[in-house]
């Protein structure tokens, strides 16, 4: 529990799908079961974070997997059934096995050559941190990296998360998640 925020956060990891048996996704800054860093927090709405995304790394992706493609939701935003999107990846290389703290920014040069970040639920692209609405039950945060069958996903500029989430699943062979939990108290 943070003093000063009163946040928490707590992450479970899980891989999805056979062919995802060992396909991971972790991250040094949100740990299982530990506290959000005010770094990751969005600085608007009522929060005060830095609103810098966090490091992740993941191995073992599934034989064939072409490229990646990051998604991070929230399901329990007050938004009428739709949720929150706060981060939405597309193009990720192959080769690559990690992003750093910091890869978010809403101009792309904290990411790897080729990788094209969507438009979130903010109105624009980049990482968008974690900032419910006061007194809510924490709301779950999902991290999922998905390993596409191919290269690069064609999409429009200004494609929506929505339209992105329909292009990742439908080339998706494998997927590794990361769950958090954020709630504010004040």
């Amino acid at each position: 529990m943070l003093k000063r925020t009163g946040m928490t956060l707590i992450l479970m990891a899980t891989a999805v799908g056979a062919e995802a048996a060992g396909f991971s996704l972790t991250s040094t800054d949100i740990r299982p079961r530990a506290t959000i860093k005010d770094a990751q927090v969005f600085n608007g709405f009522g929060c005060s974070g830095a609103n810098i995304s966090p490091a992740l790394a993941w191995k073992n992706p599934p034989k064939g997997t072409k490229s990646f493609a990051l998604q991070v939701h929230d399901p329990d935003a007050p938004t009428g059934g739709s949720g929150w999107w706060h981060w939405v990846v597309i193009n990720i290389p192959a080769a690559t096995g990690a992003l750093p703290s910091g890869a978010g920014k809403a101009d792309g040069s904290g990411l790897p050559a080729g990788a094209v970040q969507i438009n979130t639920d903010f109105g624009g692209p980049g990482w968008g941190g974690p900032c419910p609405p006061v007194g809510d039950t924490p709301h779950r945060y999902n991290f999922t990296l998905h390993a596409l069958k191919v290269d690069k996903l064609e999409l429009p500029p200004g494609a929506t998360a929505a339209l992105a989430g329909y292009m990742i699943n439908a080339n998706s062979i494998g997927k590794a998640k990361l769950t958090g939990l954020y709630g504010r108290r004040k």
